[in-house]
């Protein structure tokens, strides 16, 4: 007798939403405490089903009220990655984004001016260890972030963002947020990712790269206090030691050198 498996078309849409939300949930967890928590779980789980194979009652009992509680567990367990996870959908696939046609057939872009400005304060920034996060934003509204600073809008030059990011001056230390090519604030507060799988040498801006970054699809370009490299990060990725030739092709959309991490 033979056995026919008819797939259709909501199948494969149920399959490819199942493989996102998983995707996402992996994005999430990843080189964070979350997966020694998801560790943790699925060996109760496993516990609980050899107990009951063995017909333990009293601990297959106790286990059994533990996984009744498991989905309310979870939430409390995993407050904070279901916010990101929230703040994910609703920054980069909200309605606004989604019947958008402009934005759907039009890609944001940095102008060569201001990828040339950006390139020669990083350059100096560089060479006297200037600390400075850089936020550019492009389809992701930026908003909320840009509230949380000193309102600028002030067009982008070098003379301007290395007087900002000037260890002295009160606006060092936070992030520029860069809207339309003009910085539209400064010390503006960044998420902060909890990734555990990134180098010792990278501290707290590269940090808010990594959580902003991962949390829309703005360019960020970091410059190390300690070592004066440049890094650029995008979709939660990072390429370290940029040169300045290089920072200027990937502001301007051209990918070909970068190298994920």
């Amino acid at each position: 007798m033979l056995l026919f498996i008819t797939i259709g078309v909501f199948d494969v849409l149920d399959i490819l939403i199942v493989a996102f939300i998983l995707l996402q949930v992996y994005r999430l967890v990843k080189g964070t405490a979350a997966v020694n928590i998801l560790a943790g779980i699925f060996t109760i789980y496993l516990a609980w089903l050899l107990m009951k194979a063995f017909d333990m009652r009293l601990i297959s009992s106790i286990l059994g009220q533990f996984m009744g509680v498991g989905v309310i567990a979870l939430l409390i367990v995993f407050q904070q990655e279901l916010r990101r996870f929230l703040l994910l959908l609703g920054s980069r696939y909200n309605l606004q984004n989604i019947f958008n046609v402009n934005k759907i057939f039009s890609k944001p872009t940095i102008s060569e001016e201001v990828a040339e400005e950006v390139a020669k304060a990083c350059v100096n920034f560089s060479a006297t260890k200037t600390g400075a996060l850089m936020v550019f934003q492009l389809n992701t509204e930026l908003y909320s972030y840009v509230q949380t600073g000193v309102a600028l809008r002030a067009r982008v030059t070098s003379e301007l963002l290395e007087n900002i990011f000037w260890k002295n001056t009160p606006l060092h230390d936070g992030a520029v947020i860069v809207q339309n090519d003009r910085i539209s604030a400064a010390r503006c507060i960044m998420p902060v990712s909890d990734r555990r799988d990134i180098p010792g040498s990278m501290g707290l801006r590269h940090r808010a790269a990594l959580g902003i970054s991962g949390l829309s699809d703005a360019y960020v370009v970091v410059v190390s206090e300690e070592t004066g490299n440049i890094t650029f990060f995008k979709d939660g990725l990072y390429k370290v030691r940029v040169a300045p030739e290089e920072l200027k092709r990937f502001l301007c959309g051209d990918f070909t050198t970068f190298v994920t991490k």
